[in-house]
């Protein structure tokens, strides 16, 4: 008997606060995200992503959201290790990182973000970047996979 595959459209979340993924996580969901899949922890946010995208079996995230804030550097670290392989399966890396300058923005982008978002302190800026996340999420969805 085959077994059935959630094929469910999901965005996988490596954060290493769970305080901040469970905000992002809301914010994201209310403004009309598909389900939100949390990979809590540096090490271990990113060792249960790469087991996911590593098993064929699996249904893969439609982008991975990261928001590491173990050091400054942590997000160009993680792109600059994973990116490679996230493309290699046609994943797309969405950042969420602190407000910096176009050159902060551009240096992320140039390790292989294919979007940079902000991390914001007022509620209602907060979920406009939410509500960018799920519009880039919307806008990389293939055509053909409506009716299946």
């Amino acid at each position: 008997m085959l077994e059935a595959v959630d094929e469910t459209p999901f965005i996988a979340l490596v954060d290493d606060d769970a305080h901040s993924a469970n905000l992002l996580i809301r914010a994201l969901t209310a403004q009309g995200a598909p389900r939100v899949r949390p990979l809590f922890g540096d090490a271990e946010g990113i060792e249960s992503l790469l087991a996911m995208i590593g098993d064929v079996e699996n249904t893969w995230p439609d982008i991975v959201v990261i928001d590491l804030k173990a050091h400054s550097g942590a997000n160009a670290d993680f792109l600059a290790q994973y990116h490679p392989l996230l493309r290699q399966k046609g994943i797309p890396v969405a950042v969420m990182a602190a407000p910096t300058g176009r050159d902060g923005r551009q240096d992320l982008l140039d390790s292989g973000a294919s979007a940079v978002f902000f991390r914001q302190a007022e509620r209602e800026a907060y979920l406009n970047e939410a509500a960018a996340i799920v519009s880039f999420w919307a806008r990389q969805q293939r055509l053909d996979a409506v009716g299946m």
